[in-house]
């Protein structure tokens, strides 16, 4: 890595220097200058421009090339997205609808916001949301990802129901059973 600076960083690959757009979160994953980095590249091309974006980790990068399947979201807006959030929040607004956590982000308006969620909510399910979000149903077994199944279907918002789970879980001890736990977590919700 030749020079970097939070919105960019200029990276050689076989003797030749490219400058990458990055997110804020990436400038501060990458290490110093004249360090060996590695990053996920996302090439942009358009019939006037060839533009790299990078980023530090996968799940990033899809949520990059995500955002770009909205109409009024370019490379530019999408990658400001990225460095007024973090890839984990910004999963877990779209899913719980929080149309107030992404008006805060820079460029993007209510309308934008409505449409994010609109075009994503259902086509996050392979991203990571929290850590204790990805890791609560797998870690708890099938009568967790059926209890959760059926807060979803109630209508409650994924990061909501999948936390109420991982504390019924919790506090129920050993012995889960469908029922149990399913009141367990309607309490922890309410």
């Amino acid at each position: 890595m030749l020079g970097k600076t939070p919105s960019a960083v200029v990276v050689e690959c076989g003797g030749v220097g490219y400058d990458v757009s990055i997110s804020v979160s990436t400038f501060t994953a990458l290490p110093a200058e004249g360090s060996e980095a590695s990053l996920f590249i996302h090439t942009h091309v358009r019939e006037d421009a060839l533009a790299l974006f990078g980023f530090a980790e996968l799940a990033e990068k899809r949520l990059f090339e995500k955002l770009l399947t909205i109409s009024g979201i370019g490379p530019k807006l999408a990658i400001t997205v990225l460095s007024g959030i973090s890839a984990e929040r910004l999963v877990g607004a779209i899913r719980a609808q929080d149309h107030a956590t992404l008006t805060k982000i820079p460029g993007i308006g209510k309308k934008t916001a409505e449409r994010v969620v609109l075009e994503l909510k259902d086509k996050l399910d392979d991203m990571v949301g929290t850590a204790a979000e990805s890791s609560a149903p797998r870690s708890l077994g099938a009568v967790a990802d059926d209890v959760l199944s059926a807060l979803v279907n109630l209508g409650y918002p994924r990061p909501v129901a999948q936390k109420a789970v991982e504390n019924a879980a919790r506090d129920a001890g050993d012995g889960l059973d469908f029922e149990r736990l399913f009141r367990a977590a309607m309490a922890a919700v309410k």
